[in-house]
């Protein structure tokens, strides 16, 4: 999704299926977002693994403070969006 302002960061691949859910949602709540796919940008990918004890789960929500959140739900990303 391409926006002027987004207001996350959500690392992913293309054959995740939580991820796909969550991007719908987020779509569909006017939340928007950076996507990263990070078998694309290896830097990416360690980043991921940083915040997963060295696993690859996504997808991975970077908010606008720099903490990170993963496989959240909607719910959680609205929270933590509303609280910034």
């Amino acid at each position: 999704m391409s926006s002027p302002t987004p207001q996350v960061t959500m690392y992913s691949t293309t054959w995740c299926g939580y991820c796909r859910r969550l991007k719908l949602q987020m779509e569909q709540a006017g939340i928007s977002y950076q996507e990263v796919d990070i078998e694309r940008d290896p830097a990416a990918a360690k980043f991921v693994e940083g915040v997963n004890g060295g696993n690859q789960t996504v997808p991975v929500v970077r908010f606008p403070d720099d903490s990170t959140a993963t496989n959240p739900t909607l719910a959680e990303v609205r929270a933590r969006l509303d609280a910034a």
